[in-house]
């Protein structure tokens, strides 16, 4: 499995290894995470072709599918998507069988195989996909003409500076994966120089401070 620029198999042996630790982890910010959840599907169409990029073991996946025509979850690591699909598998009466799939592959490798989606979700995944422009360069090879694509992630740049100073320091002894760091607005500055024209850049923690822009940007 080829891996995004500038990741390592490290990566995707850190999710590994995290998976089940992952998978029992709550959801940090509940209340943002279900008025990202409402916006996303603002932007979804009904027919729509949906591709989700780092969906770790299928938590919003589960709850978006049912909005898209057919959704395609995809994660680095084999072992968030082998609990992504046990969860599929537990819950057959939400009627998402064979609208929600699962499987482990990189925007890199998807690029090959020439499909088109009208959306790309990507939540918590810029910032762990390796270089920026390439990653965006990805994305937007895979939307249709006219797609959305629609992310939030940590923008590290605007954090607490020992906190970019450790996460190099915790990589190197296996407690932390790849980063990739930027602020906000060179985040944003980022995706139109990619092409994007950027609909929507919120804040949706209800918490005293959100380093995670939900951005929304249309292909051309």
């Amino acid at each position: 499995m080829d891996l995004e620029q500038g990741m390592d198999g490290r990566d995707a042996r850190f999710w590994d290894n995290a998976a089940r630790k992952y998978a029992a982890s709550p959801i940090d910010d509940e209340a943002g995470f279900e008025r990202t959840l409402a916006r996303t599907r603002e932007f979804m169409a009904p027919g729509t072709r949906a591709l989700e990029l780092g969906c770790g073991t299928g938590t919003a996946a589960l709850r978006l599918a049912d909005a898209a025509e057919s959704y395609l979850a995809t994660d680095i690591s084999s072992r968030m998507i082998a609990i992504a699909q046990d969860k599929l598998a537990g819950a057959r009466e939400n009627g998402l069988d064979g609208r929600l799939r699962f499987r482990q592959a990189t925007a890199a490798t998807l690029v090959r195989e020439n499909a088109l989606y009208d959306a790309v979700i990507g939540f918590n995944y810029l910032h762990l996909a390796g270089d920026l422009a390439t990653v965006l360069g990805h994305i937007r090879a895979l939307l249709a003409p006219g797609g959305v694509f629609i992310s939030k992630t940590p923008c590290i740049g605007d954090m607490n500076p020992l906190i970019r100073l450790a996460i190099p320091l915790m990589r190197l002894v296996g407690k932390a994966p790849g980063v990739t760091t930027f602020s906000a607005a060179s985040l944003e500055a980022a995706i139109r120089a990619a092409g994007f024209r950027v609909l929507a850049n919120e804040r949706h923690g209800s918490k005293k401070s959100d380093m995670r822009p939900f951005i929304v940007a249309r292909a051309p």
